[in-house]
């Protein structure tokens, strides 16, 4: 009998032991994204980790999962919702199925620049839609700056015609269909890990990026001109799976919001820099030839993609559109 107690006793020590080791697993956050690390997106996932790991020391640990590595970009969201990953940064084109009012940072020339960008995302519209696709367990955390894009072709494109019969890689958009059919090309949706390859062999002729994502993975290499056209966006929206999020111990959450908040700053304040910095690289290779456009040129391009707006209001909705254009006459 004083055995059997004795076992028990050894037992119940083992058991709350193994319990106490369980209690101290970290939370694990997979972090994946499809782009390099010396991108905006790259360096903010960097980041995200390097602070968490400081402040929550033992409590949660970070793996982040660049270049596609993990899942490529039209894996991750379906990986989000299993729980196999629990941060992912997409595009803001990824969405259309979730909501098709995020397909307003798609459409052309909307915004001027980046500090109208910056004002939209801020006001009251903008942080609305970060919860936009609560319903459909996607939980939106803060957008991420990767600029504004141009245009790359292995021909000179300074007026839309010159876009005629092309090819252009674009994301799985819709608007961005629209847009380079309003000029005649013709959209062929890839990858973002294809593109390369895909310039490379002929399978399209040109693409739409920040100069960040076209020096990363070297397209300039196989793009003889870029079009400094400015013509849209490239954002992203860093979410995550709202179960998951929702059943973090509340002083976790908390600590990761600012965190969040913090990273999102440095990201968005670099992302210039580390466009300009890429820009000044694709030049210092003489591969490509970046052409400037005068306003003159400019406005053509847009009058040509502009109707693209009116195509997109019903599924949009009109005052949105009109709360993001207002946001390029500075407050």
């Amino acid at each position: 009998m004083l055995k059997s107690l004795r076992n028990a006793v050894v037992c119940a020590l083992a058991l709350g032991v193994s319990g106490l080791a369980l209690a101290a697993d970290p939370i694990v956050i997979k972090f994946s994204h499809v782009v390099a690390e010396q991108t905006p997106k790259g360096q903010g996932a960097l980041l995200f980790k390097k602070l968490v790991e400081e402040r929550l020391k033992d409590k949660v640990k970070v793996e982040v999962y660049p270049n596609s590595s993990l899942f490529g970009d039209g894996k991750e969201m379906e990986a989000l919702l299993l729980g196999d990953v629990q941060l992912i940064a997409p595009s803001l084109a990824k969405f259309e199925q979730y909501t098709p009012k995020l397909q307003l940072f798609d459409l052309p020339f909307l915004f001027n620049d980046i500090s109208a960008v910056d004002r939209f995302q801020r006001s009251p519209q903008g942080q609305e839609l970060l919860k936009s696709m609560e319903s459909k367990n996607i939980t939106g955390l803060a957008y991420w700056h990767n600029g504004m894009k141009q245009l790359s072709a292995n021909k000179k494109l300074v007026v839309p015609g010159d876009a005629r019969g092309l090819k252009f890689r674009v994301q799985a958009s819709a608007v961005l269909d629209e847009q380079f059919k309003a000029v005649k090309a013709n959209p062929r949706k890839l990858s973002f890990a294809e593109v390369y390859q895909s310039l490379q062999t002929g399978v399209v002729n040109g693409a739409e990026n920040p100069y960040s994502n076209i020096f990363s993975q070297k397209m300039h290499e196989v793009q003889k001109f870029i079009t400094e056209s400015d013509h849209g966006l490239l954002d992203y929206m860093l979410i995550t799976n709202t179960k998951f999020w929702n059943g973090l111990p509340p002083d976790v959450r908390t600590e990761l919001d600012k965190i969040i908040v913090e990273v999102t700053a440095q990201v968005n304040k670099d992302a210039e820099k580390l466009n300009q910095d890429a820009k000044q690289h694709i030049v210092d290779a003489k591969t490509t030839e970046i052409i400037l456009l005068t306003p003159e040129q400019r406005g053509e391009w847009r009058e040509k993609m502009k109707p693209v707006w009116a195509k997109f209001e019903g599924a949009i909705g009109a005052d949105l559109i009109k709360a993001a254009d207002a946001s390029n006459q500075a407050q």
